[in-house]
């Protein structure tokens, strides 16, 4: 149900506002499938993102999960639930691309769907809508030399915890399910541009699951209008199986039936890790979800496909 106290964010309201000249950025293109009535507030409160506190007991570049904090801060006991409301100031969140190997493998082009939509240049992407919070930090960097990527614009987009995207797609019902009003909507979608050190973060929260798809996170990029890649980005099974098992915001959804090693997108690849994003447990509850991407340094350059990118699933809906 909306907040009483909060009017709901619509698509309608989005593009009306942005005629209005209260959005400065172009709508582009982006992809995605339904909705809930926003159960949180509007937005999330900016955090410390890096600064000082650095240290972390995670690492940028794995696949792993971690409880890890900013220096002098300790985890939350469990992971926060609400919306990215919850992400508040005071949490220690620490900078995970510090002291990384350049590795610069490749990450592969996936498809990008059939659910194509509307999505607007905004950090926080949630349009309060519930589920664990999380803060999506991407750094990306060219595989001539692990150089920053400058000024690219990075657009994502995902399912909202119960299994669908929203936004009007050329798919129609093949992309919001059950869930018609999705179409009024353009949660978990957003772009940003990155900074001098190759950099976007995204306040989001963890997606849903949908048959035939492990969890996941889309993802372009542009350089110059001109797009550069499209891929996914997953998050370890384990954690999935744990949140979908005992997080009060998922667990009424059951368990996804497809893990990363038989998705239907990324199932044949040799090195998952890749895809993968790094995980840790903030202060505040929230989830540092993290991850460097190399992609090609020009258009000429070469590029690879995922082995088993045939498609992105069946259409969403009520999971079993």
């Amino acid at each position: 149900m909306t907040n009483q106290d909060q009017k709901p964010v619509t698509r309608r309201w989005i593009l009306q506002s942005i005629g209005a000249g209260l959005a400065a950025a172009p709508v582009v293109s982006l992809l995605a499938c339904t909705s809930e009535e926003p159960s949180g507030g509007g937005g999330s409160t900016e955090t410390d993102v890096g600064g000082s506190n650095s240290s972390t007991t995670g690492t940028g570049t794995g696949t792993g999960t971690g409880t890890g904090t900013g220096e002098g801060c300790e985890a939350a006991a469990a992971w926060a639930t609400g919306g990215t409301a919850a992400m508040i100031a005071q949490a220690c969140y620490p900078d995970p691309f510090v002291d990384l190997g350049a590795s610069c493998v490749l990450i592969c082009e996936t498809t990008e769907g059939p659910c194509t939509a509307d999505t607007i240049d905004r950090r926080d992407v949630s349009e309060g809508f519930g589920g664990l919070p999380v803060r999506l930090a991407l750094k990306f960097v060219g595989a001539g030399g692990c150089e920053p990527v400058v000024g690219a614009v990075i657009e994502i987009w995902h399912t909202q915890r119960t299994g669908v995207y929203s936004g009007v797609t050329p798919s129609g019902a093949f992309c919001y399910g059950d869930d018609p009003g999705a179409e009024e909507y353009l949660y978990f979608r957003g772009s940003q541009t990155t900074d001098a050190d190759g950099r976007v973060d995204f306040d989001t929260c963890f997606p849903g699951w949908y048959s035939g798809r492990a969890v996941h996170i889309h993802f372009r990029v542009y350089l110059g209008d001109q797009l550069y890649a499209t891929s996914q980005l997953f998050f370890d099974s384990e954690l999935t199986e744990e949140i979908f098992s005992t997080h009060p915001d998922y667990s009424e959804f059951g368990q996804p039936d497809t893990l990363n090693s038989n998705d239907n997108v990324v199932g044949g690849e040799d090195d998952l890790s890749l895809y993968v994003l790094d995980t840790q447990r903030m202060s505040d509850g929230a989830m540092l979800a993290s991850k460097v991407l190399t992609i090609r340094s020009s258009l000429d350059a070469a590029s690879c496909t995922v082995a088993g990118s045939m498609g992105g699933g069946p259409p969403p809906g009520d999971p079993p």
